[in-house]
């Protein structure tokens, strides 16, 4: 929960009060302060934009009893000192109303970090100096062609301060920006989407974009209409990214350890050490991998098989979930890992999949392609069945006929039926690794890198009549 921000108090104090206020026998402190800028747009026109400052606050009790300890957590708007006060009894109260924790730990012992004085990070709307005024000759054009433009930007800079009553002081700035363009044909019969991730708006290129738009609204000219079936299918990074997204959060090492997930191994126990892709293809995370920075420490505001309250400030570093083609990792929090016999290995906010020997980018696939189709992304994507990972969902906004090496037409829209974790072990050719924002996921998880990928018989299950 957020509010806007009218307190007389810094970060670093709310954390010290809460943690002073306290009467538990453990406490961790998380305030985040996010300031965010945003354009919107609609038939070439910029139709809203703004800034806001939010803060929130999260106290995590922890109380020794008799069985074990418990743990209560509250998340709230508290700017005076008065709701913070009611925020940490609040934690107290559900800490020692509820039953033992299943995962309680030792809570990270640790210092202040260097940072931890500094103020939170501000963006304001001159972050979009830059792209504005390209968006508006894209208007321009656009307006002379007939064509119609669509979209949204938005910047957000996040910061967290991680207080606990062990000593642990630190801090975290993260920079989230995305834009997401959509372009329609005079008579709003065709679409054409785009979109990227960006920290900061240095390397997002308006007039690119709405190039790219344009190409695909030229390529939709000629309609086709082809049936349901399996095709030679080629995915975009972003396509990559739709499904490569739900392969990682299922990546449970709990709940493959009981049996629930794609990653569980017959009999029992998990799939970790088993070659998933004849490729020694690599799907990792890394807090430091260039553009895509992130927490180096755990976050946690709540509980699940994959994270826990108690985790948070613990360090987490690169970790492989399949090296050379084979399972390598598991999601775990300290808890999950005892119990599954597995090591430490925290989610960490970022993805990349790298494929040896790639094939250049996209419309290189696209030149060596005899028939086939090219995807821009996946929209409604859901699960069918967790033991394969099985996912059902939509194409949108640009399914392409290839022939010869080059775009011929616009085709129907289909419904498919494909496993993420099936597709990395049959893909024909892949692109090299860039950036990758997911149509579908990219709102909660813009920071993932994949390559484009074929895919020799990919399940277009059903036409659909989205458009």
């Amino acid at each position: 929960m957020s509010t806007p921000v009218s307190s007389d108090l810094t970060l670093q104090e709310t954390v010290e009060r809460a943690l002073a206020r306290s009467k538990a026998d453990g406490c961790v402190v998380l305030a985040t302060e996010s300031s965010s800028a945003n354009l919107r747009w609609a038939n070439n026109t910029l139709t809203t934009n703004g800034v806001m400052l939010t803060r929130s606050l999260t106290v995590i009790a922890t109380v020794a009893g008799k069985t074990g300890t418990s743990s209560g957590v509250v998340t709230r708007s508290a700017l005076t000192r008065d709701e913070i006060d009611t925020v940490v009894k609040a934690a107290e109260e559900a800490a020692r109303a509820g039953d033992a924790a299943e995962d309680a730990q030792p809570l990270i012992e640790g210092a202040a970090t260097s940072d931890w004085n500094e103020p939170p990070a501000e963006t304001s709307i001159r972050v979009f100096d830059t792209f504005a005024p390209a968006l508006g000759d894209a208007f321009g054009k656009a307006r002379d062609t007939g064509r119609h433009h669509y979209g949204f930007v938005e910047h957000d800079l996040s910061t967290v301060y991680l207080g606990s009553s062990t000593g642990l002081r630190m801090r975290h700035v993260q920079p989230t920006g995305f834009v997401t363009m959509t372009g329609k044909s005079a008579d709003l019969s065709g679409s054409a989407w785009v979109g990227q991730a960006t920290r900061d708006f240095t390397d997002v290129d308006a007039t690119t974009l709405a190039g790219e738009l344009d190409r695909r609204l030229d390529w939709s000219e000629r309609r086709i209409e082809l049936p349901a079936g399996r095709y030679e299918t080629l995915l975009p990074p972003t396509a990559v990214a739709d499904l490569l997204i739900y392969a990682y959060w299922t990546m449970s090492a709990r709940d493959a350890h009981e049996g629930q997930t794609v990653y569980s191994k017959p009999g029992g126990g998990t799939r970790v050490g088993e070659r998933l892709s004849p490729s020694n293809l690599a799907m990792y995370s890394d807090p430091a991998y260039s553009g895509l920075e992130c927490a180096p420490f755990v976050v946690a505001h709540s509980s699940s098989s994959t994270q826990s309250v108690f985790d948070n400030g613990l360090t987490q570093g690169g970790t492989h979930w399949i090296r050379d083609g084979e399972l390598s990792a598991l999601a775990t929090s300290r808890y999950s890992a005892e119990l599954t016999g597995l090591p430490v290995t925290p989610y960490v906010d970022n993805l990349i999949l790298d494929i040896p020997d790639p094939a250049g980018s996209i419309d290189d696939l696209v030149a060596r392609t005899e028939r086939g189709l090219l995807l821009t992304c996946l929209w409604y994507i859901r699960e069918v069945d967790p033991q394969t990972l099985l996912l059902t969902g939509l194409t949108r906004d640009g399914v392409y006929l290839v022939e010869n090496g080059e775009v011929v037409g616009l085709v129907n829209n289909f419904r498919f039926n494909e496993s993420p974790v099936d597709l990395l072990g049959r893909f024909a050719e892949a692109g090299g690794t860039v950036p990758a924002f997911s149509r579908e996921w990219g709102d909660y998880f813009p920071r993932v890198a994949a390559p484009a990928l074929r895919v020799p018989d990919f399940n277009m299950s059903s036409v659909s009549q989205a458009s």
